[in-house]
């Protein structure tokens, strides 16, 4: 077999450790603020700093974004669930221990599906669990392995902490991407993730490489293959798109390392974003010991029926669908304005209350688009969304013409921050009809005989220059279906 085609025959096998902060007002064990900008060390207290005689008390909110969770990917939620102790020393883990879930975590099972390429495919969930976050490392004067001194920050020591395990069931990197932007969505509907907080989402990443045709035509995988791959863990990622750009880092390092007769490490690397490479920590322990036993400050917690009162929104693929059957969206256009909460709960006002079509457009292409070309997203607007409904409904009443609307009022609106009214008012936007926009269709016949006679000729951009003329007479304010009415009556 020649160098190529052992390259190829070679077929990356990955699971994740997906660790999502949730979204509470106070850590999981103690009353500390979450606020994400305070100054260093500020936020902390004697229970989330681990000193002497102070006790966790489990934070309410904390369990319930747990069980929204398990019921949105389907997972087993068992009627008890308890917590543990993790016994290892690193510097931002004050206590010496961490405070999570082993044996009976509060979600076993369930699955995600994504669609990559055309093809949808259900990744599985081996579980997830509750724990506290460490504190966070800031590295001084380089990266991990050439920083001259690291600093310890235990501000987020003690933010509650979702652990979700995946099966190895992912077949590339573009997968692993696909996977994350999907319980981002999922995250942010069920109301308990803001991926604009500095480290919510972090991802370990643990990827081998294997005989392609040990993989069946589902992407299954027999458990013995796994267990004799050399496999390496990537941590430190990020992003969906940074996990994306690291595995494949990863695949090839590990590729040219075989196609080099080398053996792979099995170790555990870091994933250094700015360099766009993974470096060596230490050598991959066969299995660590970090000595689990119960917390006992912490009783078993009973979730039996607790679990059946706390409800959980419409999912972004169910909402996705009903905007398709309720609104006649297509696939593209439900995407997009399913693609947040957000967007979904401003589309649909909007739909409500207007034509459905005419928001589709508002909201997917006009302003999504204008937000994406000044890398805004819609929270950034959130709080002027009446004034958004305020130009769709200009449109919608024939006040200003849909082009004025889109490239004058809305732009203006995003950049100079006014509001429609001022502008259409400041810029004489109101829409131009009647005699006005008769006389400027008699006046471009006139000027443009060339034009007509073309027009007359058959030639069909005729009519398009005829209607630009009229538009450029009226500044724009005419509605252009009528000036194309209007100069096709009196061509003929």
């Amino acid at each position: 077999m020649t160098q190529a085609s052992a390259r190829d025959a070679l077929a990356p096998v990955i699971g994740l450790e997906v660790h999502v902060q949730l979204e509470t007002a106070t850590k999981i064990f103690c009353g500390c603020s979450t606020d994400p900008d305070p100054e260093p060390n500020t936020n902390t207290c004697p229970v989330c700093l681990g000193l002497p005689g102070a006790l966790p008390v489990l934070n309410e909110a904390a369990v319930e974004a747990a069980v929204k969770l398990g019921k949105a990917i389907e997972a087993d939620i068992p009627e008890r669930t308890r917590f543990h102790r993790k016994n290892y020393f690193y510097p931002d883990l004050p206590k010496g221990f961490q405070i999570t879930q082993y044996d009976a975590p509060i979600c076993a099972g369930g699955q995600l599906e994504i669609s990559h390429e055309g093809e949808r495919r259900e990744i599985g969930i081996e579980r997830a669990h509750l724990e506290e976050d460490p504190g966070s490392l800031q590295h001084a004067g380089g990266h991990i392995d050439t920083a001259d001194y690291t600093l310890v920050d235990y501000n987020r020591a003690g933010i509650p902490l979702m652990e979700i395990v995946t099966e190895p069931d992912f077949r590339s990197p573009g997968e692993v991407r696909a996977f994350l932007s999907k319980l981002e969505e999922v995250l942010e509907y069920l109301g308990i993730y803001d991926g604009q907080r500095d480290g919510s989402l972090r991802v370990d990443a643990n990827i081998s490489l294997v005989e392609a045709s040990e993989i069946d035509s589902d992407g299954g995988i027999a458990a013995s293959v796994l267990e004799s791959a050399n496999r390496t863990e990537v941590k430190n990622i990020s992003s969906h798109k940074g996990a994306e750009t690291a595995l494949a880092y990863e695949v090839t390092r590990q590729r040219n390392a075989i196609e080099r007769g080398r053996e792979v490490t099995q170790e555990t690397r870091h994933w250094d974003e700015s360099r766009g490479i993974t470096v060596s920590m230490r050598e991959k322990e066969a299995e660590k010991e970090y000595r689990y036993f119960r917390e006992a400050d912490i009783p078993p917690l009973e979730v039996k029926d607790w679990k059946e009162q706390i409800p959980i929104p419409e999912l972004p693929e169910a909402r996705r669908e009903r905007f398709q059957a309720e609104y006649g969206l297509g696939e593209e256009a439900a995407a997009k304005l399913t693609s947040t909460k957000q967007v979904a709960d401003f589309f649909e006002d909007i739909a409500d209350r207007f034509d459905p079509d005419l928001a589709a457009t508002w909201v997917a292409d006009d302003l999504l688009g204008e937000l994406n070309y000044r890398d805004m997203a819609i929270t950034d607007v959130a709080d002027r969304f009446e004034e958004f409904t305020r130009l769709v409904e200009l449109v919608a009443v024939e006040e200003i013409t849909e082009k004025n609307a889109r490239e004058v009022v809305l732009r203006r609106m995003l950049d100079d921050g006014e509001g429609p009214d001022e502008i259409v008012e400041a810029a004489g936007l109101g829409k131009t009809t009647g005699d006005e926009v008769a006389q400027a269709v008699k006046a471009a016949i006139e000027e443009n005989p060339d034009a007509v006679e073309d027009y007359h000729a058959g030639e069909g951009g005729a009519i398009n220059f005829l209607v630009g003329q009229v538009m450029q007479q009226t500044g724009g304010s005419a509605d252009p279906g009528e000036v194309n009415q209007l100069l096709q009556e009196q061509l003929e």
